[in-house]
């Protein structure tokens, strides 16, 4: 790391993302509702504003080496909170969590990931500065982790969280109807826990994990502390509009899971190859720097983008080539949707008749 950044840029960055999070509380406090696709759309477009604008800012005051790292960094995390947002959508279908209240229910989750990812940044700052060795055992887990994300099935998600539910449901009394924001209930003089309590585990078990993935990815990005810390919060600012934007869609993204495979194992490679550049190890070498090539944070970049316009477009290309629904991005409202699938059913019947009786 070859730069430093002032002091008064993080702390003016933290208060800044700070007032933006509150902000962003207070609204959905006060405001509890479904937002539009459009809306959800002009959220999103804003925070991705706000995120290039910090990378200009982090180009101009710190340098392009940093400006690089963070633009690297941030496309790093954003990936993986899509793959998040997967399993919120599961865990929301799953529960059958109303609407209405998904809103509060994301934001806890967006609160809770910050909280762990700040904790693992934290401790990995530490261990890094300690144990240069540490890349070893980083590299190593995002290689087992990228195999995991290309092997297994979105049907293990769900079992897991099957046995979840009959592990809790077994050892404390539940209700079965949710009772607004409320965690526990009186119901018929007996006090209980309501479905948000799981809702609630289940959330925060999916954001502890993805913070186990995502903060050893990004230090094989950049060992700044800072950028880790900023890329995530900009990473995570405006997951819960991506939700109500893309939540009908990213289930439908078959290919994303390889993308983000790739970019895991990628950065896997790059940790393993600094840690060889950087060697200490006794056994290794005799304890002396290995002469290795290193990826820079510019082929990074190069890399993750191309990994995840790849994945993305191979998805959408094969729901096209297979006929299947596409829903648009100013997709229908909840009310629009049993007659555009009524709608489709019936296109698809009479291009079946059609063809049958062509061939009759």
């Amino acid at each position: 790391m070859d730069y430093v950044i002032p002091a008064w840029f993080e702390i003016g960055s933290f208060v800044v993302l700070t007032l933006i999070l509150i902000a962003d509380l207070l609204l959905v406090v006060r405001r509890p509702h479904v937002p539009s696709p459009k809306e959800s759309g002009l959220w999103v477009a804003f925070y991705v504003t706000l995120a290039l604008i910090f990378a200009g800012l982090m180009f101009t005051i710190v340098g392009p080496d940093a400006g690089g790292e963070f633009v690297a960094g941030w496309l790093t995390e954003y990936s993986l909170s899509i793959d998040n947002l997967f399993v919120f959508v599961l865990i929301m279908a799953q529960f059958s969590v109303p609407k209405k209240m998904q809103q509060e229910v994301l934001m806890v989750g967006i609160i809770l990931a910050l909280l762990f990812r700040g904790v693992f940044i934290l401790l990995g700052a530490t261990l890094i500065e300690n144990f240069s060795w540490i890349f070893y055992i980083f590299g190593a887990f995002l290689l087992i982790t990228a195999a995991q994300q290309a092997l297994s099935g979105r049907e293990d998600d769900e079992e897991r969280e099957s046995k979840l539910i009959g592990f809790l449901r077994k050892r404390i009394s539940i209700t079965d109807e949710f009772h607004g924001m409320k965690i526990r209930t009186r119901v018929h003089g007996k006090t209980s826990f309501t479905p948000l309590l799981i809702v609630f585990i289940a959330i925060g078990t999916t954001d502890l994990i993805f913070a186990l993935d995502s903060i050893p990815a990004i230090f094989g990005i950049t060992q700044s502390p800072f950028i880790v810390f900023t890329a995530n919060v900009f990473a995570l600012m405006g997951l819960r509009q991506l939700y109500f934007l893309l939540g009908h869609l990213v289930d439908k993204l078959e290919y994303l899971k390889y993308g983000i495979a790739f970019i895991l194992a990628f950065i896997g490679v790059k940790l393993v190859l600094h840690a060889l550049h950087e060697n200490e190890v006794p056994f290794i070498n005799g304890g002396e720097p290995l002469a290795v090539p290193e990826i820079d944070t510019w082929t990074s970049l190069i890399v993750i983008v191309l990994a995840m316009a790849v994945s993305v477009a191979a998805s959408l290309l094969k729901l096209r080539r297979e006929n299947r629904y596409i829903p648009s991005l100013t997709g229908p409202s909840d009310d629009d949707e049993p007659a555009v699938v009524e709608a489709t059913a019936e296109s698809e019947a009479t291009v079946r008749g059609a063809r049958d009786a062509r061939e009759g």
